[in-house]
């Protein structure tokens, strides 16, 4: 059921692309700040209790809806795990920002790409070369295949029906949310039990993403710079999948990283030519055969089930 609920969705994003941000990104980060408000007394424990009501009861209601409908039919519970994963992974959250940049800097058009990489990441791009914004688009892809594709997809497998697809979408959001507003205030772990449960979430699939991308490109550079870049880096953890795909295209994108919206130190990242909008295409071509080993490694496992 998981391979071709995968393959209904991807289907299904070509022809009718989700407006994640409208449709889910902002009702989700709404959700967030509402429980935030009104659980947000500014220790770990009251935290938790909001990250089991913001995260986990959502998880637990979707489980009980598919099992019902499992129970009535199996089809109506397939529609129901196409439904949902629809809403929480897919490549068309980010692939248009990106084309859209990969495009002007094909057409020379600076000042554009510019303004969209700063609409999609939100960052100052004042001064930005073209390089520059070539590998700042390149990390923000790879980053964002791993947050709303590779992730999702190992969770949605790994717990039955679209409970893992929700709870990753879920624990991101609400990680994020909640460090934004703590972040501010002095002397508050409310978000402590959010960053660490999501750092638990994360930690298989940053490596399983981070191995896809070192198997189906330059294997021996994608292991290199997985082992010694990382820790160079603000986010460690993700820095694993960024390093792991610099390395696996074969392309430096070293400089600096994105630190909660900011420009942070420059920093080494993967090995090769500076980024550029050819390299842009490269990484295009990366992510789909990673996807497609995931999809190859499903079939497999399907077949497996089966014969066993």
């Amino acid at each position: 059921m998981s391979l071709f609920s995968l393959i209904a969705v991807f289907l299904l994003e070509q022809f009718k692309p989700l407006d994640y941000r409208s449709i889910i990104g902002d009702p989700l980060s709404a959700w967030a700040d509402f429980i935030e408000s009104r659980f947000n007394a500014g220790t770990r424990a009251h935290g938790m209790a909001a990250w089991l009501v913001a995260v986990a009861l959502p998880v637990v209601l979707i489980g009980l809806v598919y099992g019902l409908l499992y129970w009535i039919t199996p089809v109506l519970a397939w529609v129901f795990n196409v439904l949902v994963l629809y809403l929480t992974m897919g490549f068309r959250q980010f692939s248009h920002h990106y084309t859209d940049i990969q495009i002007a800097l094909r057409e020379g058009e600076l000042e554009r790409a510019r303004g969209l990489l700063r609409d999609w990441q939100g960052i100052a791009v004042d001064g930005l070369d073209s390089q520059e914004i070539a590998r700042l688009s390149i990390t923000g892809a790879l980053a964002a295949s791993h947050r709303h594709v590779f992730a999702v997809l190992l969770w949605f497998v790994l717990l039955p029906g679209p409970c893992g697809a929700v709870l990753y979408r879920l624990a991101v959001i609400v990680r994020d949310r909640w460090v934004a507003v703590t972040n501010v205030a002095e002397h508050n772990d409310f978000s402590l039990f959010a960053q660490q449960v999501f750092g638990i979430i994360d930690w298989l699939p940053l490596r399983v993403t981070a191995a896809a991308f070192a198997i189906v490109g330059d294997f021996e550079d994608a292991v290199y710079c997985w082992r010694t870049q990382p820790a160079q880096w603000p986010d460690r953890d993700l820095a694993i999948v960024l390093a792991s795909g610099a390395g696996a295209l074969g392309v430096s994108l070293a400089g600096a990283a994105i630190d909660e919206g900011a420009l942070a130190e420059p920093a080494e990242l993967g090995l090769g030519e500076p980024a550029d909008a050819d390299y842009m295409q490269s990484a295009v071509g990366l992510v789909w055969r990673a996807t497609v080993l995931w999809m190859l490694l499903l079939f497999l496992l399907g077949l497996a089930s089966l014969a066993g």
